[in-house]
């Protein structure tokens, strides 16, 4: 199945409390479950004006249709094509 890394702009992301991180967490866990098994979200990134999340799914449209649901931005989903890491360089 195909993964997806999403990009969200949230000005003062980096500045959200552990309450806020968590209740966002309960919103969009809340969506998945009503969506079905197809889509998982697998982890994300929060840095100062963004969090990048990581998220598998038969299609952008359904990774695009969580956002909406759950009231979050989607500012960019771009599929990942090839995972690398440092064992890659060991050919």
């Amino acid at each position: 199945m195909p993964k997806y890394v999403i990009e969200r702009e949230l000005p003062g992301a980096g500045n959200l409390s552990a309450a806020d991180l968590q209740a966002i967490s309960q919103t969009s866990c809340g969506v998945l479950s009503e969506m079905g098994p197809q889509i998982q979200w697998v982890q994300s990134y929060v840095t100062g004006d963004k969090i990048y999340c990581i998220y598998i799914a038969p299609n952008e449209e359904m990774v695009r249709q969580h956002a909406q649901q759950g009231g979050f931005p989607a500012n960019s989903v771009a599929q990942v094509t090839a995972i690398i890491d440092p064992s890659t360089a060991e050919g």
